[in-house]
């Protein structure tokens, strides 16, 4: 196992040709100012924050890029995974694909104990929280094992997952 950087990570990624992403956590660190615009239904705030990301994620499928990830929720969605949804919306239209995994739907699919990429079917990245539920580490793994572990884990919970056009989030 060896740590990395935050640019180590987005290195790693940006040079992939495939990137699997699990998502195990119901909150993730949003910029307060666009969750209130959101809130408050500003669909131009959220239109004007989108942008990078959907021209991101556009210019890695525009490279032959896969970008796959499963979204792990609970249910009812909470207003914060109600907001992730609609923003994910302009990552599909770029060309990620998304799925939503209910926890109800997860009971019998075996996942790691943290988010996950796996890249090229050759690495893997854990993001690791502390008790603050802040980054306290990004492990970088390359044994076989890990690798094979975390993509099982990834088809059998894409396998279950419904498709971010087929979700409900209300």
């Amino acid at each position: 196992m060896e740590l990395i950087s935050v640019a180590r990570r987005a290195e790693l990624i940006e040079n992939a040709r495939s990137v699997l992403k699990v998502e195990l956590r119901d909150h993730y660190a949003v910029d307060r100012e666009l969750f209130a615009a959101w809130q408050a239904g500003s669909a131009d705030a959220l239109d004007r924050a989108a942008a990078a990301s959907r021209d991101r994620v556009a210019a890695r499928v525009a490279t032959g890029m896969s970008l796959r990830r499963v979204k792990v929720v609970s249910e009812p969605l909470s207003e914060y995974q109600q907001f992730a949804f609609d923003y994910s919306a302009y990552a599909v239209a770029a060309g990620e694909d998304i799925r939503w995994l209910p926890r109800r739907l997860a009971s019998t699919v075996l996942l790691p104990g943290n988010d996950f990429f796996v890249l090229d079917d050759d690495f893997v990245i854990f993001n690791v929280l502390d008790g603050g539920d802040n980054r306290a580490e990004q492990q970088l793994r390359q044994d076989v094992g890990t690798v094979k572990l975390c993509r099982v884990a990834f088809d059998a919970a894409w396998a279950v997952a419904v498709p971010h056009q087929a979700y409900s989030a209300r």
